[in-house]
């Protein structure tokens, strides 16, 4: 039987501190959500987690608080390595979007690159500035311990815990090639964050809700427990033959409401701001869309 790699945190932020050091911490105030705190201006006070690992099973919460004045996405981009990332998961989004289920997770990659911090800019290239940028609220999932060939019963012993990712996608890209990572591999499209819950604290992920919300408007809305196929498939589907490295990001779909599955179909314009929000302590994930 595998030992999980049990975190001695409920819910870790990494950050910059009031003297410009980047921490690991878990918030004071067990209920904030961080991300609409930063948005809005208010008070983000931290415990500092004595580590600079989100995996380190070592690290503990000290009782050293400080003041929060930048987010961090929880796993670096080099920490993450390359993304998993699974398309068409919800139930719900295939019938949005007219497709048959799919026999197996349908599998691309995102380059660490990618990873961009809550609360920041998404710098969208002139390449993709054609009425084509869309939005993609999803369930992150984070490996904790190398994960190589494991079973589904034993998949999810492997976690670490759970975050917020937005799959931004260009989709006229996307549609001009039978492989997606390109479009969805820009410099920064894959906002990360800004929360990392623990599995000791959400112990069954398909329980959560998520939404999206763009300049205020619901655009998507979504239950894990419709997705496809469950967690603990999607990793042990793909540990096959391929080692899951410590900080690995697996992003898992989205549900219903994307912006190319509506008519007329919608499009991130520059000035637009996203909110990515999903429940049980995670928050909400808030970026700025910026045409360069």
């Amino acid at each position: 039987m595998t030992i999980p790699p049990t975190a001695t945190w409920k819910r870790l932020i990494r950050f910059i501190d009031a003297d410009g050091v980047e921490r690991l911490g878990e918030p004071c105030h067990p209920e904030q959500d961080v991300g609409l705190a930063m948005r809005n201006g208010e008070v983000i006070e931290a415990f500092v987690v004595d580590s600079t690992t989100p995996w380190d099973q070592a690290a503990v919460t000290t009782g050293q608080k400080v003041h929060v004045t930048s987010l961090l996405s929880p796993i670096t981009g080099q920490q993450a390595g390359t993304i998993r990332c699974t398309g068409l998961s919800y139930t719900d989004h295939a019938a949005e979007m007219g497709l048959a289920l799919p026999d197996v997770p349908s599998v691309f990659l995102k380059p660490g690159q990618a990873v961009n911090n809550p609360n920041s800019t998404v710098v969208v290239p002139k390449t993709c500035q054609r009425e084509e940028m869309d939005w993609e609220v999803e369930l992150a999932i984070v490996i904790g311990k190398e994960c190589k060939d494991v079973s589904e019963s034993e998949a999810m012993d492997y976690v670490l815990g759970y975050t917020i990712a937005n799959d931004l996608t260009a989709r006229k890209h996307q549609a001009s090639s039978s492989q997606w990572c390109y479009a969805k591999g820009f410099d920064g499209f894959c906002p990360l964050g800004p929360v990392l819950v623990s599995t000791r604290s959400l112990p069954d992920p398909h329980i959560v809700k998520l939404t999206t919300d763009v300049n205020g408007k619901r655009k998507q809305t979504g239950s894990a427990s419709l997705m496809i196929f469950p967690l603990k498939h999607v990793i042990s589907y793909l540990s096959q033959g391929s080692t899951l490295s410590p900080g690995t990001v697996i992003i898992t779909g989205t549900p219903p409401g994307i912006g190319s599955g509506m008519r007329p179909p919608q499009w991130l314009k520059d000035g637009d701001e996203v909110h990515c929000w999903i429940s049980d302590g995670m928050g909400t994930l808030v970026n700025k869309i910026v045409y360069a």
